[in-house]
């Protein structure tokens, strides 16, 4: 049973409004500390720490109050130069805000947090009575390392139960189409905090984070409730109460029909309904997805203090810069992208920055910049993480995939410069010689593209040897809704995201050549794998393919053979019901009725190389690279 009974409510609302407020006061920490006299961040400080101190407080969390009026005592002391900020000073700063976040993860499961830690308090004392204080041994630690959780892996293929399955999933599909949502730009008006339960995640992607259940655990609130700006709930409102209207005018109709009124006027009438009800329900879908829309600023102010204290404990000068905090996304989309943007700014500052002394040896300034910004551009969004680092080597990277035994001498030959940088999301691949509590376990940069890969996303890099690395993450606005183009095989509708397809193409069998005993086709020069989506199915052909859908992720490009295809959708995708063969995301209904399955070809891919490592086929990574 919670501590916090009858208080849930109040709690959920606490742990909300109190963890924006730690994350702003942490990033002010941070500015506060190149700017040790401005007196306004100070005051800010204070203000967020006295409100989280009073929040606690209502909740009876004694121990939270306790560490927060100590804490408070100094920011005063500090604001009012009594004391001198010092490195010493801050450390134990952070540590403190450390312990309140690690306090918000007891009360959200329902859990009174623990006394703070006797050697922080002491150190706080020390601070507040004047000395020099330096931040206790036994409670340093690094930041926390981003668990690579593994996406779980779907059900063995079963295709023979496909028909069966597609029968199943026709009686609760609905026909669901709206257009690709544009965000908006944010209203001069404040959002007021309306909080509305959050519609679960599109059953597209899976989550990438399993937070475990326990017998007395609460929701996290940040998981289940959205902040609404009032406006664009009012345009909601607005919108449902005029299909009501019309609504009403369709039953008018309707009536006079059934007398037997079929006149001209009473049909044109019918017609301009239905029209207008066409375009409200589009524009009430546009409105509605535009309520999932947050701000992925909300998301990356968790990162300065994440790269300040990575940056410390490796004695490094890193500034990091955020830019794009008001470019808008799918909240679901945004919680899931927490993990593979914290690995990458951990990735940024251990791997792609040098050190103090190597900067300088390099010319360069001692303090290295780590740029994180978003934009949207057209129907996605752009998020780059930018160092100005040391770069990457294509020959060292196909030197250290040698040497690990990810991939074999010929095949690191055969790879150009940029094909040769995407060895780095190999599982395994580390370029650090020796494991760290920050890297060299090999298990990131594979793990983050594979959940990008989940979002319908793509993960690009650029590097320059001697000045930098630029990685590029491009997503859809939203997972709500996709953007499939429908193909046929065997008679058969399947539908894949619009998001990997870069054109269609018809094949020529004459055209086609084989590369190592694999079917190629060569597109303007550049010679391109043909996988026949019957082959990637287990069936058997009943005609030879008379299309090719050139699809592409991140770097890897491949045709994908065809019977024909029937155009562009924007689908719905929902789930099918005690049935989950390996490559479907779910299925949908078509204009026409008929139940479409939605393929997720990174799953089908991934189980044709699977299929082909029990095999024994070499080059076990080639496909990783070059499919």
């Amino acid at each position: 049973m919670s501590e916090f009974a009858g208080m849930e409510e109040l709690l959920q609302d606490f742990l909300l409004e109190s963890s924006e407020l730690l994350s702003d006061v942490d990033n002010k920490l941070v500015e506060l500390e190149k700017h040790p006299n401005d007196k306004a961040l100070l005051n800010d400080i204070f203000r967020g720490f006295h409100t989280i101190k009073g929040g606690a407080g209502f909740l009876n969390a004694a121990p939270m109050v306790t560490l927060c009026h100590r804490t408070e005592n100094l920011f005063d002391k500090l604001r009012n130069g009594e004391l001198t900020l010092s490195q010493g000073l801050m450390d134990i700063i952070m540590d403190s805000t450390g312990a309140v976040r690690d306090m918000f993860g007891r009360m959200g499961q329902g859990i009174m947090p623990a006394s703070p830690d006797a050697a922080l308090l002491q150190a706080l004392d020390a601070a507040l009575a004047g000395q020099n204080v330096d931040r206790p041994a036994h409670h340093s630690a690094p930041a926390p390392a981003v668990q690579a959780a593994a996406v779980p892996a779907p059900n063995s293929p079963d295709w023979a139960l496909l028909h069966s399955a597609i029968t199943q999933a026709a009686s609760p599909l609905r026909t669901e189409a709206a257009p690709v949502v544009q965000a908006t730009p944010p209203q001069a008006q404040a959002p007021v905090p309306v909080h509305v339960p959050a519609e679960p995640a599109a059953p597209a992607r899976q989550n990438i984070k399993q937070q475990p259940v326990t017998g007395n655990a609460m929701p996290q609130q940040q998981e289940n409730t959205i902040r609404i700006d009032t406006v664009r709930l009012d345009q909601v409102l607005n919108l449902s109460g005029e299909i009501g209207l019309t609504k009403n005018r369709l039953t008018t109709l309707r009536t006079e029909i059934l007398q037997g009124n079929t006149e001209a006027h009473t049909l044109r009438s019918l017609d301009e309904a239905i029209s207008q009800l066409d375009l409200l329900v589009g524009d009430l879908q546009n409105a509605v997805m535009k309520t999932r829309m947050q701000p992925i600023g909300r998301l990356f102010q968790k990162y300065p203090r994440l790269a300040r204290d990575l940056a410390r404990q490796l004695g490094k000068e890193v500034e990091l810069i955020i830019t794009g905090e008001e470019t808008e996304l799918d909240k679901t989309m945004i919680e899931d992208l927490n993990d593979p943007l914290v690995h990458l700014v951990r990735n940024a500052v251990d791997h792609g920055v040098e050190s103090t002394e190597e900067r300088i040896a390099a010319g360069k300034s001692p303090q290295s910049a780590v740029h994180l910004s978003a934009e949207q551009v057209g129907d996605h969004i752009v998020i780059s993480i930018t160092d100005d680092g040391k770069g990457m080597s294509a020959e060292m990277l196909r030197r250290k995939a040698i040497e690990k035994g990810l991939i074999d001498a010929e095949t690191a030959n055969s790879l150009d410069e940029k094909q040769s940088l995407q060895l780095i999301f190999l599982p395994g691949f580390s370029t650090k010689d020796q494991i760290s509590s920050v890297s060299g376990r090999g298990v990131g940069m594979d793990v983050v593209r594979t959940n990008i890969q989940k979002l319908n996303g793509r993960i690009d890099i650029n590097s320059i040897q001697g000045e930098g690395t630029r990685i590029s993450i491009s997503l859809p606005l939203t997972l709500a809704i996709l953007p499939v183009l429908v193909v046929r095989v065997c008679d058969q509708p399947f539908a894949v995201p619009l998001a990997m397809v870069r054109e269609i193409i018809p094949i020529d069998p004459a055209a086609m050549q084989e590369v190592s005993g694999r079917p190629t086709i060569v597109v303007r020069d550049e010679i391109l794998p043909l996988k026949t989506l019957t082959g990637l199915l287990g069936w058997a052909p009943t005609q030879a393919p008379a299309f090719g859908v050139l699809m592409q992720s991140a770097e890897r490009a491949f045709i994908l053979a065809v019977d024909s295809f029937v155009g562009r959708d924007d689908v719905v995708i929902k789930p099918l019901e005690n049935i989950r063969p390996k490559g479907v995301a779910g299925a949908t209904l078509s204009g026409d009725g008929s139940v479409v399955l939605v393929l997720d070809m990174e799953d089908l891919l991934k189980a044709q190389q699977e299929a082909a490592i029990g095999q024994g086929t070499p080059s076990r990574h080639l496909d990783l690279l070059t499919y």
